[in-house]
């Protein structure tokens, strides 16, 4: 009986060439040892398969592509971007310096922890970047890679943003900054009236209006009538963020009502520059002389610590007595041992302090 001959599916790698199946040993263990020697070549695939593989991987590629494009046009993708092609100066900064202590904090988390929120930037000519808002941030940066050279710190986490017009730009740099770290009432002021300057708003009213839209009416009222010191003073003071609310507004009251008062303070500003926060506000305090009652709180506010201190005697001692210095009304408690007098409470403010070392001036 003739031997029957036993048939096996070709590999699926490797397609049969025409012809007779070469003689040799036969079964699936000497296959594999024959098909180089007979010169078999790689499957080809079928144009339709190969046509479909195609396209279904490009229509993949192209939706990552185009999901990646419209998160970057939305602000959702964060870019590492050199600190160098960063335009710190792309709008005037609202926050007119950083505190020391809070700059330090930042630093030393940047140090531990690394960037944790970006900044936000938009793009501007020459493949550049504009500042909106991180200004701190970035800066915190900017020291520590100056101080230890680490490439981490070269480089800074950030979100594109497209605003439409430059007043979209600024009023993000302002409720960035109004959220994370509140400005003094000079430096809302100041925003306000510099980006009228620079042609953003048509005026002051506008320019609060939108720069603040969110805050309350008595607080848009406030920071207004903080811009007669930005007028009269903003090129003379140093420590213009130190200046506390109550004394801020009996100040501008002052320049609004007296002719002459903002030049002539300026001018005393510029022959002895204070050296310290304290040293201006004793400067302020002692211009304005007595304090009047009525120039201290707006109608809706309520006495403070601080208004009282303001409106009271002139002489701090009086006024201590008055309070019977132990906590009166002005909140005020003074102690007296071994040579040395100590005050404390919540009337023990800046501006409190200054009037103190005013009338102490007058004594020597």
């Amino acid at each position: 009986m003739a031997k029957r001959r036993r048939l096996t599916p070709a590999r699926d790698d490797y397609l049969l060439p025409d012809g007779p199946e070469p003689a040799g040993p036969a079964g699936p263990e000497a296959r594999p040892a024959l098909l180089p020697a007979v010169g078999l070549q790689p499957a080809v695939r079928a144009p339709i398969s190969q046509i479909a593989g195609d396209a279904a991987a490009s229509a993949a590629l192209d939706a990552v592509s185009q999901e990646l494009r419209q998160a970057r046009q939305e602000g959702r993708m964060v870019l590492a971007v050199p600190l160098d092609q960063i335009d710190a100066a792309y709008l005037v900064r609202d926050r007119l310096a950083a505190d020391q202590q809070d700059l330090d904090a930042l630093m030393q988390s940047l140090r531990q922890r690394g960037q944790q929120s970006p900044i936000e930037i938009v793009a501007i000519d020459g493949g550049r970047y504009g500042l909106i808002s991180g200004w701190r941030r970035l800066t915190a940066l900017r020291r520590l890679l100056a101080e230890t050279g680490e490439p981490r710190f070269g480089v800074v986490q950030c979100l594109l943003r497209h605003p439409e017009t430059a007043a979209d730009a600024y009023v993000a740099m302002v409720e960035e900054n109004e959220i994370r770290v509140g400005l003094s009432y000079y430096e809302r002021a100041r925003i306000a009236a510099r980006a009228v300057e620079l042609g953003v708003y048509g005026d002051e009213k506008a320019a609060l209006l939108a720069l603040f839209s969110t805050a309350s009416r008595a607080k848009r009222s406030k920071i207004r009538s903080f811009l007669p010191i930005y007028h009269g003073l903003d090129a003379r003071l140093r420590f213009a963020t130190a200046i506390p609310e109550r004394l801020g507004l009996r100040l501008a009251k002052r320049i609004e009502e007296q002719a002459g008062f903002a030049a002539t303070l300026a001018a005393r500003l510029a022959q002895a520059p204070a050296a310290s926060a304290d040293e201006e506000l004793l400067v302020l305090t002692r211009a304005l002389g007595r304090p009047a009652s009525d120039d201290l709180a707006a109608p809706e506010d309520m006495p403070s610590p601080e208004e009282t201190a303001l409106s009271g005697p002139s002489d701090p001692v009086a006024m201590l007595s008055a309070g019977g210095g132990a906590g009166g009304p002005q909140g005020v408690r003074m102690a007296h041992a071994g040579g040395q007098i100590t005050l404390s409470g919540p009337g023990v403010t800046d501006a409190f302090a200054a009037a103190l070392a005013g009338w102490i001036a007058t004594q020597i």
